[in-house]
């Protein structure tokens, strides 16, 4: 299983040494013996049930960024195998690593796409090594993962399904992914609560990285068209002074407003941006027009991203802030019970939601992708201001989440109590995000390679982390090891954004 990968990392390795300068060739082959003996180790130990923590370590010792994309791809080929069953890969939503079971409950779309992420945040770290001349690892491991790629997206449409929605502006059939996994491909329940826009937005995301790793056009196709889908959930409804209400709703049978449904898509509206500067590429949408008849206007693509990046950032600054400098959950408190629909000139219209409540709890990821937004539209458009709030949130959301663990110096204690392991990887990547900025965002981002290397170097068991990274497993009542799959996978794309961001620094 992992000794296939690793001795074609070897064979590949042996017949391009010559090509690299000598420097590079020792520290390839240093990087090839290493990971040679995890591989042995791992092996010889792999149907065993050893208590012994160091099972198959990863260690590479002086080149920190290396060593975090090996133990990236360590966990990732191995949650593969111990998650994904079957030739459509069903990913189950947890493992027991020590009693080799997986449950029969199927994860959400949201958690098979953090395989997604996973391996999309390895591959951009293999890429950042082969530009500094650390080339072993994407030499052995860059294609398959492509490959990899290619197969999650193929079975991700066992969670698309097509429904007709009709929205502020429009009705129409759309094509998007369901909550839940159905029993063929396109065959999955999306009408109402059965999809939430936040869902979209993750695969957006991972759609526009995809394509900016691969330069895969159908992967930023795909990106647009759910990017049209989730703006046409944008309430453009006017209040009493005809300023757009604003905001998300959760999904398309929701009538709250979530930070998880707003934040998410702002770093993907800059991207897309970016995309198309400089470019003649349009898009024609529809708004409310002041007399509350429905029209069509056409922009730029590049203008039109840019424009809702920062409505949607500017959203959810002033509604869902909170006074201590972190974010909230959702703005509730509609007088209206349900959805309510107008109709106009023949036509059919959801009505907007005037929400009249902030409502918590403050959650790590709802920092975590205001820091990454913020990050980028400062480096997009200069404007100091975003620079001032990436700063401020980044003091404040540590300073809130983050507790020094007295009995492991260097560690951090953070909530882990539901899907916050995974919450919580996107508040790192939104410090990583915003260090280039705000330099003091190291002491944060060191929180986590510690945590993470505490809990690889102490508790890493058959090549998975347990859920709590500073207690480790239960030892005496092993049925209870139980890991989330969205969790072993955002630990290893902590790794892999860990490895970009020593990069970085250098």
């Amino acid at each position: 299983m992992l000794l296939t990968p690793f001795l074609y990392f070897i064979e590949r390795g042996k017949g391009e040494a010559e090509e690299t300068n000598c420097m590079n060739r020792m520290k390839n082959l240093f990087t090839l013996l290493t990971l040679l003996l995890w591989t042995l180790v791992a092996c010889s130990n792999d149907s065993v049930v050893d208590e012994n923590p160091d099972n198959g370590r990863t260690d590479i010792p002086g080149n920190l960024p290396v060593q975090n994309v090996a133990r990236a791809i360590e966990l990732i080929d191995n949650a593969v195998e111990c998650y994904f069953s079957g030739t459509g890969m069903a990913m189950s939503r947890y493992y027991n690593p020590y009693t080799g079971s997986r449950s029969s409950e199927l994860g959400s779309v949201w958690m098979y796409t953090s395989s997604i992420e996973a391996v999309n945040a390895a591959m951009k770290a293999m890429k950042a090594g082969q530009a500094r001349g650390e080339t072993a690892l994407y030499d052995s491991h860059f294609n398959r993962y492509k490959e990899l790629l290619v197969q999650l997206y193929d079975n991700l449409e066992y969670y698309a399904g097509t429904f007709t929605l009709t929205s502020y502006t429009q009705t129409k059939q759309w094509t998007v992914y369901g909550v839940n996994r159905g029993n063929d491909k396109g065959a999955a329940q999306v009408e109402g609560i059965l999809n939430v826009y936040d869902d979209q937005m993750w695969l957006i995301r991972e759609l526009l990285e995809s394509y900016h790793i691969t330069g895969e056009k159908r992967y930023l196709e795909k990106a647009e068209y759910l990017m049209e889908y989730v703006l046409d959930g944008w309430d453009c409804t006017l209040d009493e002074q005809g300023n757009p209400l604003g905001g998300i709703t959760w999904g398309p049978g929701y009538l709250t407003k979530h930070s998880c449904s707003n934040g998410p898509i702002v770093s993907p509206l800059v991207w897309l941006h970016e995309i198309y500067k400089g470019k003649s590429d349009e898009v024609t949408y529809g708004y409310v027009a002041a007399d509350n008849s429905r029209k069509l206007r056409t922009e730029k693509k590049s203008d039109y991203y840019l424009n809702f990046a920062k409505s949607v950032y500017a959203w959810q600054k002033k509604y869902l802030l909170r006074p201590d400098g972190v974010y909230d959950d959702m703005m509730g408190g509609s007088d209206a019970p349900d959805i309510q629909y107008v109709t106009i000139d023949g036509e059919r219209y959801r009505t907007g939601s005037k929400l009249r409540d902030r409502v918590g709890p403050a959650i790590t990821y709802n920092s975590g992708t205001m820091l990454s937004g913020a990050a980028d539209l400062f480096r997009v458009t200069g404007d100091a201001a975003y620079r001032t709030d990436l700063a401020e949130l980044t003091d404040n959301s540590f300073a809130y989440f983050a507790k020094p663990d007295a009995t492991k110096p260097g560690c951090y204690t953070f909530d882990i109590s539901g899907f916050c392991n995974w919450f919580n990887g996107v508040l790192m990547r939104g410090y990583v995000d915003a260090y280039s900025a705000h330099t003091a965002a190291v002491s944060c981002i060191e929180a986590f390679q510690s945590n993470l290397d505490y809990a690889y170097e102490n508790y890493q068991y058959k090549h998975m982390l347990p859920t709590n990274l500073l207690v480790g497993w239960h030892k005496a009542e092993q049925n209870k090891n139980n890991v989330e799959g969205m969790f072993t996978f955002a630990f290893a794309a902590e790794y892999a954004v860990l490895a970009n961001y020593e990069w970085s620094k250098k």
